[in-house]
């Protein structure tokens, strides 16, 4: 799986501008920090894979909810993983759109520098004992 998969009729999320992340990942949750204070339309809300909600997601996508090797978004109804995921994300961020432009990077050449981050998270930026819990205006935009 982990490429842009379109929902359609059999396998629709109901949810749309969701981004699934890794909860005890310090680096994740330093990035999902990030998108939420640069996404001044509050457009996009977080599930942890840990939680029920993301753990029926990543299911839902083929990704192992005890081994997560990548993050996923959905936004306008297709499914994003691994580089493409974070460039989708990063370039709907007002003064961000610039980041279109990796695209132009050969996706095995993206990926595999995700992938090289993705394995080596935990003991390059640390993990948590629980998920990150977010801030009282940040709460509002979790799903659990």
């Amino acid at each position: 799986m982990k490429e842009a998969a379109v929902l359609g009729a059999s396998n629709q999320w109901p949810d749309d501008d969701v981004i699934l992340y890794d909860g005890v990942c310090v680096f994740c949750s330093r990035w999902i920090r990030f998108i939420a204070a640069r996404d001044t339309q509050t457009r996009f809300r977080f599930t942890a894979i840990q939680s029920g909600y993301g753990t029926r997601l990543a299911q839902a996508f083929g990704i192992d909810p005890h081994d997560p090797d990548t993050n996923a978004v959905i936004h306008g109804g297709v499914a994003y993983f691994k580089s493409d995921a974070a460039l989708t994300v990063l370039s709907s961020l007002p003064g961000w759109r610039w980041a279109r432009a990796l695209r132009l990077v050969p996706k095995f050449l993206r990926n595999a520098v995700y992938s090289l981050v993705a394995r080596n998270r935990y003991r390059i930026f640390g993990k948590y004992e629980e998920c990150f819990l977010p801030d009282a205006a940040m709460r509002a935009r979790v799903l659990e």
